[in-house]
């Protein structure tokens, strides 16, 4: 299959590119690894300080010659999370209390930010020059795109509609990601309420497609080979990969995560918001149940991650993963491999050629 335009524009040998993890799913194993079999290596920095992407580009730097990519989440905050004070704190509170006294967990104290500050953040990507730049829940102001562009950072960024990835074009974005509702994790929404933005990856990426020409990237329920050739069929110029590298044991994840990816529990995933106030997809667990029934009376982001942060490592330190954030995607049936190498050595082979008559 001749090369696409995003293969030679980020010296991918493949069209695959590894989808980004945020929360300390993340890690320089699993990226460099990508990235040296011939996919783009991503790395989900949205939690990190400012003076921690640096450091991590260089890591990342030392273990692979390929080409890497940070995320970043353009809109580091819901409405009412950035100001979320010790009234609004005492409020919500009692939502929790029963769990955090089930784990043996003190009423921990607020912190002073409950999620740094993307401002900072992305002066500080700058600076790091990664090779693309990746982002989601917004696009960046004019200001970093031009600076993107001055130090050769190709710019990628995620789109749920055909509205969102217009946006993205018309603000010059050199990478569109058409990210359908079949993916794990979050839906990275940012023209209208992500519920309303359920469109399926292979719709999607056609409408995308057809319709611009900024080169597009297919995501979400993509796990085989067989799936990056249905995306490339369509119009796209690679596919990202998510809940298929969050399986091998290079990611950030937990055992339990991983052992339950590849269970038939991951034959049935949904949508929730109970995991950071943001709707995401992931398999169903005790906090899905708790917390969907309060969905209305629960935090904006990010202050429902910063308490259920808490809950997910008690929970885990006591061996159960009733508060864990089990993201899948709908293609985690799909799932065969637990390194890396192996994954890419079978999504890279040569496609079964039809037997003659």
């Amino acid at each position: 299959m001749p090369q696409t335009e995003i293969q030679r524009r980020l010296g991918l040998p493949h069209p695959i590119i590894q989808g980004p993890f945020g929360g300390g799913l993340s890690t320089v194993a699993l990226a460099a690894a990508v990235s040296n079999a011939g996919g783009l290596g991503s790395y989900g920095a949205h939690i990190l300080e400012p003076d921690e992407i640096a450091p991590l580009v260089e890591a990342l730097r030392a273990a692979t010659d390929g080409s890497i990519a940070l995320n970043l989440w353009v809109s580091d905050h819901d409405p009412g999370g950035d100001d979320f004070g010790a009234e609004a704190f005492d409020a919500v509170w009692p939502l929790f209390a029963p769990f955090f006294a089930e784990y043996g967990i003190d009423r921990p104290e607020p912190p002073n930010r409950y999620h740094p500050r993307y401002a900072d953040q992305v002066e500080a990507l700058l600076e790091a020059r990664p090779d693309v730049f990746s982002f989601v829940f917004g696009i960046p102001d004019p200001a970093v795109l031009a600076a993107c562009r001055q130090r050769g950072i190709q710019t990628l960024g995620a789109a749920t509609t055909l509205a969102e990835a217009e946006a993205l074009d018309a603000a010059g974005v050199d990478l569109i990601l058409a990210t359908g509702s079949e993916a794990g994790g979050h839906r990275p929404a940012f023209l209208e309420p992500a519920e309303n933005n359920l469109i399926g990856t292979l719709p999607l990426t056609r409408q995308i497609a057809s319709r611009l020409r900024r080169p597009v990237i297919a995501a979400g329920g993509i796990a085989d080979r067989s799936g990056i050739e249905a995306a490339l069929t369509l119009g796209a110029g690679a596919a990202q990969l998510g809940t298929a590298f969050l399986a091998c044991n290079e990611s950030g994840t937990h055992d339990a995560h991983r052992d339950i990816l590849f269970s038939d529990r991951a034959r049935h995933t949904a949508l929730t918001r109970t995991y950071t106030g943001r709707l995401a997809r992931g398999i169903p667990n005790r906090v899905m149940a708790e917390m969907d029934k309060r969905a209305g009376q629960l935090p904006p982001f990010p202050v429902q991650a910063w308490f259920l942060g808490h809950l997910k490592r008690a929970a885990l330190a006591a061996g159960d993963e009733d508060f864990a954030s089990l993201y899948a995607g709908q293609g985690a049936p799909l799932l065969k491999h637990r390194t890396v190498a192996d994954l890419m050595s079978d999504l890279t082979l040569p496609s079964p050629q039809p037997a003659l008559a």
